[in-house]
């Protein structure tokens, strides 16, 4: 099964936006708890450790990725459970990226905004915040967790046809 890749691309003055939008039947305070908690984090992305709070920087393990890394994670922005803005550097580069919420009876919306300075590398970035969304949909809906290999190299060319 490959899933349908559903990321949008858009112009900055300073590069690209690769936008990905889930929904869910839940307010913003429950969606924001499931991207913010670390126990809850833990079970689509990982779990975080340290004082979370605008300015300050946290430790993510990426325990879906090859040998689970610990990761520094600044917080740019905390606005709950509206918005939040992080940044990272690894040994892939250095992103920014933000996770708005917006509730409208009864359901959220949740859009990942990653800020890409450059396209390069949106053939592997795109299906990487696929399959992380749906591991987020997954941990919510407590279904089955979606296979990597079901992304990627599957939407490698939809994303790179978006630049």
């Amino acid at each position: 099964m490959t899933p349908e890749p559903t990321g949008q691309l858009i112009p900055t003055p300073t590069g690209h936006d690769l936008i990905l939008t889930r929904s869910y039947r839940a307010s913003a305070d429950d969606v924001w708890a499931s991207v913010t908690e670390p126990e809850r984090t833990a079970r689509w992305f990982g779990p975080w450790r340290g004082r979370a709070a605008a300015g300050l920087t946290v430790e993510v393990q990426m325990v879906f990725e090859e040998s689970a890394p610990w990761c520094p994670l600044r917080i740019e922005a905390c606005e709950p459970p509206r918005r939040l803005a992080v940044s990272m550097e690894d040994e892939a580069g250095s992103w920014s990226m933000e996770l708005l919420l917006a509730e409208n009876d009864g359901t959220t919306e949740l859009r990942l905004v990653h800020h890409l300075a450059s396209t390069d590398h949106l053939g592997q970035t795109g299906p990487g915040w696929e399959y992380y969304l749906d591991m987020l949909t997954a941990a919510r809906t407590r279904g089955p967790l979606p296979d990597f290999e079901d992304y990627y190299p599957a939407q490698k060319a939809y994303f790179e046809s978006l630049a």
